[in-house]
């Protein structure tokens, strides 16, 4: 056993011995916590699945721990296989979702990809998007157990990076089967651990930064939806759970995105694309002048994670030669080991975190407007 991890194994023990009595009802368990556990068992080199790269034996394997852990809890889980080109080659992969039934017929669509990319580096995976799945998974469990005001529908895309194929498939189907008509909003949850600060974000005011994918799915700019309530609505479920000080955060205007504003880079991009409004979390750190300048492509004011850092001026000590910018996703950084020697306890904390804002949000009535 890896060192770095021992931790993170011994809480994902604990929890799951938590979750083992029936009578303790389940008031007495902690989901956020249990996502660690699953964390564990998705990205964890030895313990479970690893790197789950597009169209592999991998990310197979990782739709068919998808598959068991939500027909576990109870649900009907609808399999989407679909194809996709990439280059000369036909590739396959599957989506995977699961409704809980609320007191209206109004949906929200929770999403988190879970394949993986970068293990030419060294990635397993673990933040970008073994966490957002991970949280997912736990939310999922939770609803189980809730009696809702809006239904709730979690999706989990495959073959999110090499082209957001799954939810693009999953809209496209949806669209044509009217299944986004109630559909009033879409958390989109992806790489919501390991960086310095967990951020949300609206899509983009301006179209023509969507324009390109709305067009693939013979979309255009009078569908497109980038009102921010959404946005708005998962901040304020962060601060009831986390307070002032623990909220989710905003990124400040930078060249081309206003303060609160995301590309279409992830797999909310079709939906708003759909006309449904989005918010997307994510933990980086748009405080950095990166590579592109402050974008929030540098996720680590961690030294390790820099050729050289230098903290006065938030950047790197040489520009010209810094290969690293303090990139976690795609890296041999994203790795429950790396994580843990570099961040203690962070994953974990941050885990829980989102969990519980997404169970908070949703199992209130008040945040978001079914209008």
């Amino acid at each position: 056993m890896k060192k770095g991890i021992i931790s993170l194994l011994s809480l994902s023990v604990l929890i799951g011995l938590s979750g083992c009595n029936s009578d303790s009802g389940s008031e007495s368990i902690d989901y956020g916590k249990k996502a660690t556990g699953y964390l564990v068992d998705i990205a964890d080199e030895i313990e479970g699945i690893g790197a789950r790269e597009a169209s592999t034996p991998e990310e197979e394997a990782m739709g068919n721990w998808l598959y068991d852990k939500l027909t576990g809890f109870g649900y009907d889980v609808e399999v989407q296989p679909f194809t996709y080109q990439k280059g000369d080659k036909l590739l396959s992969s599957k989506n995977f979702i699961v409704e809980k039934q609320g007191a209206s017929e109004k949906t929200i669509v929770l999403a988190a990809h879970y394949d993986s990319t970068g293990s030419d580096h060294g990635s397993l995976g673990a933040t970008d998007n073994g966490a957002g799945v991970a949280a997912a998974v736990a939310i999922a469990e939770s609803l189980m157990q809730e009696s809702l005001p809006y239904t709730v529908r979690i999706l989990f895309p495959g073959a999110e990076e090499n082209g957001l194929n799954g939810s693009l498939h999953y809209v496209r189907q949806a669209l044509d089967n009217d299944q986004l008509d109630n559909v009033i909003a879409m958390i989109n949850y992806d790489t919501v651990g390991g960086g310095d600060y967990v951020y949300v974000h609206a899509a983009h005011s301006d179209y023509a930064e969507y324009q390109s994918t709305c067009e693939k799915l013979g979309l255009g700019e009078a569908d497109y939806n980038a009102q921010p309530h959404v946005r708005d609505a998962m901040l304020q479920a962060s601060i009831a759970v986390k307070g002032e000080e623990g909220q989710y955060t905003v990124h400040p205007a930078f060249p081309g995105y206003p303060e609160g504003e995301t590309g279409s880079w992830s797999d909310h991009a079709g939906f708003a694309c759909a006309g449904i409004p989005i918010a997307y979390v994510e933990a980086t750190n748009f405080d950095i002048n990166g590579k592109w300048g402050f974008d929030g492509y540098s996720q680590t004011v961690n030294p390790a994670a820099w050729d050289c850092y230098d903290a006065e001026n938030k950047t790197a000590c040489d520009r010209e030669n810094e290969t690293r910018w303090g990139k976690i996703w795609h890296t041999e950084f994203d790795r429950l080991d790396k994580l843990e020697e570099l961040f203690p306890g962070r994953v974990e904390q941050q885990l829980s975190d989102n969990v519980n804002i997404v169970l908070e949000l949703m199992t209130s009535a008040g945040y978001i407007s079914d209008k």
